[in-house]
């Protein structure tokens, strides 16, 4: 390491921050290859697919670093959201992952190609890091907004439902919930969300069962009974759905009673019944007559939103991650859409 580089800021890293960001921004859109040449063209930055990609994996390790580390808190504090309210949302996604078996048969290829060619191996020292035991894995999104959406603040781990348990817990505190005025939840009915809602933000005041989610239970059961894509299926779902927004989910059960006493067997049971124990178990959730007069949203639109855009990246046509290099893909995303990438960058530049 020459002096020079170590006043240009690349004693810790092989690139300055300038470079690592520029990096970072442009594979968060394409592929590291596509990325590498836009740099060439762009900025005369001759940075190959393999080493972009080795650079931008391990910036977004860092920025889990920083982030466990609480040296990178939430661009805003529920004081500064409209009505000093905060709504928290999450939800799985999944990611396709490298599966052992198609690391060992990259490994083969690359051998037999290796020695056709004469070349030494370029493996690592140490026993290579092991392929996914499946082909797509659940990552948990957390994400905290406004009713306005101005401010937003989102969070991802390859971990499991106690792993999102740790980060309610955390980005809680950090953005300060409990001086909020009022704070809630909406999300789908999975119970892992409830359960870690639960244990881990006893302080919010409600949760809402995302209404869309609710619809879709709905959908799926007026197919059983009317056949998808009738207009009687398309009436009984508007005619129920209108049941619950207007007057709850305990009228909604008693409107499925005599459906249920028609149909008692067969399929048509069957989905009657699941139809009703899903909101027997989250009557407390669907009261939307009451949620929309004291103003809640109903809708887990965002949360829905920043599903998509945080795995955009990692679903392109035959991408296959190893789990930590898309949870550090995912970090960079989050930053991005929390209003945190140019505070992280300039904390970069200053430790330089």
């Amino acid at each position: 390491m020459v002096p020079t580089d170590q006043w240009l800021g690349l004693a810790e890293h092989r690139f300055s921050p300038g470079v690592r960001e520029m990096g970072c921004r442009e594979a968060l859109h394409c592929s590291f290859e596509v990325a590498s040449d836009n740099l060439q063209r762009t900025a005369q930055l001759s940075l190959g697919g393999r080493s972009l990609r080795e650079m931008v994996e391990h910036e977004g390790r860092t920025v889990l670093k920083v982030q466990r580390k609480g040296t990178l808190r939430p661009a805003f504090t529920a004081v500064d959201c409209t009505a000093q309210t905060v709504i928290m949302g999450a939800d799985g996604v999944m990611v396709p992952l490298v599966t052992e078996t198609q690391k060992q048969k990259r490994r083969e290829t690359e051998a037999t190609q290796r020695t056709a060619q004469g070349r030494s191996s370029t493996a690592k020292v140490g026993r290579p890091k092991q392929g996914s035991d499946g082909p797509y894995k659940e990552f948990k999104i957390l994400t905290f907004y406004d009713p306005d959406k101005f401010h937003c603040h989102v969070v991802a781990t390859s971990g499991n439902h106690e792993a999102l348990g740790r980060l309610m817990r955390r980005e809680g505190r950090r953005l300060r919930l409990a001086q909020a005025k009022l704070a809630y939840a909406v999300s789908d009915g999975a119970d892992w969300i409830a359960n870690q809602r639960r244990r881990q933000l006893p302080m919010l005041a409600e949760h809402i069962l995302d209404y869309r989610h609710l619809r879709d239970h709905v959908v799926e059961a007026s197919h059983v009974l009317y056949g998808e894509g009738t207009k009687k299926a398309v009436q009984w779902r508007e005619e129920m759905m209108g049941c619950v927004w207007e007057h709850g989910s305990l009228v909604l059960l008693h409107r499925l009673g005599p459906y249920r006493r028609r149909h008692r067997g067969g399929p048509k049971h069957e989905a009657l019944k699941a139809l009703c124990d899903f909101v027997g178990k989250r009557v407390a959730m669907t009261d939307y007559p009451r949620f929309r007069e004291l103003g809640y949203d109903c809708g887990s639109g965002p949360t829905e939103s920043l599903c998509g855009v945080l795995t955009d990246r990692l679903k392109g046509p035959g991408m296959r991650w190893d789990k930590s290099n898309a949870e550090a893909m995912m970090a960079l995303a989050c930053i991005r859409h929390s209003g945190l990438w140019s505070t992280y960058w300039q904390a970069e530049r200053e430790a330089a």
